[in-house]
């Protein structure tokens, strides 16, 4: 029976997720809400690194976990450094990049930090991150957009559309890195990414600025209406931003960022929710469309992944526009603790090298 156990560390922005696994098995699980009041003290997300760790250890000891056992811990990525694929072990490097949040301040930059704490404390185990939001495989062709003052950047849910790509690759008896498949990770953000034999070469910037609307995210926008309501001194620079990124998308359109709660609405005969709905289904489509021409033609599914790949409706609104491209094989909702366990397991077992951060 496999001994080995691997702790799993996911920040969010208002919890934070932990599981400890005996080889591939989970044996632990918990979701760890903060409210806003315990959270409003910290100035800074890395003040908050004391109070997340002392929470995660006092969990753990609660639940009786022989947390000596632990020899691998793996904490969620944060916005480092564009980097490739895989998993990396906790160096000063990394440490740093993620104090200092050298592309952004967010609590998933707490992962490693407190993965690395935690490791320090125990007899046998080592730190690592696996698929940061900025892995960057793309190829240069793709970085280029209509003007010089703009570059096509990776941003993107790594960790999930990594974790389902080996997963198709296995369901068909294939390695992920002899195969190409076109992810769509439907969430929060909408990521629709063109994997080419193990790399993820074009990817719509799904936190910001690029590919379908979301339940939050405005995605790609008219450029001239959005340059001329920047100047029209009607918003500010922050309103701007929020409007792109957490206050679009479905919000905008619907005042809820609840897939769910449109789904139902749609369901009932709510013409506008209807609406709404299939126009981010076509979008999610029109973009798998593209990542098609990306990997010309040679792909052997397309993956829907992500909470909002459990509506019927939406999923079958994809599949009726893209599945003469390829089979469209869904796997709703998504297991980022599991995704995060799996690459501490493989480290363990000697199946994958961890790389180096630089």
């Amino acid at each position: 029976m496999e001994t080995r156990r691997i702790l799993a560390i996911n920040p969010g922005s208002t919890s934070t997720k932990i599981a400890v696994f005996q080889g591939d098995k989970s044996v632990f699980l918990k979701n760890i809400k903060h409210t806003a009041e315990e959270l409003a003290e910290f100035n800074q997300i890395t003040e908050q690194f004391e109070f997340r760790k002392n929470i995660i250890m006092k969990e753990m000891v609660d639940a009786e976990i022989q947390i000596d056992l632990i020899e691998a811990v793996v904490g969620r990525g944060g916005l480092v450094k564009p980097i490739e694929s895989g998993i990396y072990e906790v160096n000063d490097r990394l440490k740093e990049d993620l104090r200092v949040g050298i592309l952004g301040e967010h609590a998933s930059n707490l992962g490693g930090l407190i993965a690395d704490n935690i490791a320090q404390s125990l007899p046998k185990a080592k730190a690592y991150i696996a698929d940061p939001v900025v892995v960057d495989e793309m190829i240069d062709v793709a970085r280029v957009s209509g003007h010089p003052e703009f570059q096509r950047v990776s941003i993107f849910h790594a960790l999930n559309q990594k974790a389902i790509g080996r997963a198709f690759a296995q369901s068909i008896d294939k390695k992920y890195e002899d195969i190409n498949v076109i992810v769509a990770h439907l969430g929060g953000g909408i990521s629709v990414g063109a994997h080419l034999k193990g790399k993820v070469v074009d990817v719509n910037n799904a936190l910001d600025g690029e590919g379908p609307f979301s339940p939050e995210r405005s995605g790609s926008l008219p450029t001239g209406a959005l340059a001329k309501m920047c100047f029209s001194g009607k918003y500010t620079l922050d309103e701007i931003k929020k409007m792109i990124k957490g206050e679009g998308g479905l919000v905008a359109h619907m005042g809820t960022n609840d897939a769910y709660e449109i789904e139902l609405k749609a369901k009932d005969g709510d013409e506008k929710a209807k609406l709404i709905q299939d126009a981010m289904s076509y979008q999610v489509a029109k973009s798998i469309g593209e990542m098609a021409a990306v990997l010309k033609g040679e792909v052997e599914g397309i993956l829907l992944t992500g909470g909002i790949a459990h509506n019927p409706d939406l999923v079958n609104y994809i599949k009726d526009m893209v599945s003469f491209i390829a089979p469209v094989v869904v796997y709703p909702g998504e297991d980022e603790m599991k995704a995060l366990a799996m690459n501490g397991y493989m480290v363990l077992r000697n199946e994958i090298e961890p790389k180096v951060y630089v």
